[in-house]
């Protein structure tokens, strides 16, 4: 994605309509749309696909981009919202008897608690 100029039209294309040149909500929008992706991809997929672009993105708001990749990390890691994001939803799903849209309802509020509590923690341990 770095080599082709992907991760940059895509970074470019979030800071102006998403950010519009706001580091804290380019770093909101990294988060959410890693989360958003890792509930239907695997984490390292994920991850894989989203740090060209945090890092584009922070450097076209020349900002540290630890806390961008952090973000990634963070947000890859959070598989909540259906059982195909990660195998333990997918191991648990049959036997528990639950049903797809099950994992919203404890999902969301963790999803949530995350964003709100993740990013200032970026933001005090991996300063912009």
């Amino acid at each position: 994605m770095s080599s082709t100029g992907t991760a940059d039209l895509i970074a470019n294309l979030m800071l102006n309509t998403l950010a519009q040149g706001n580091a804290i909500i380019a770093l909101t929008a990294v988060l959410i749309i890693t989360m958003m992706l890792s509930d239907f991809m695997n984490n390292a997929a994920t991850a894989a696909v989203m740090c060209p672009i945090a890092l584009s993105s922070a450097q076209a708001l020349g900002v540290n981009g630890d806390a961008f990749l952090m973000a990634v990390a963070v947000g890859a890691s959070c598989a909540f919202l259906t059982p195909i994001g990660h195998q333990n939803n997918t191991l648990i799903l049959g036997p528990g008897g639950f049903r797809f849209g099950d994992y919203w309802r404890l999902g969301v509020p963790l999803e949530v608690i995350v964003a709100v509590v993740g990013i200032p923690a970026l933001l005090y341990f991996w300063p912009l």
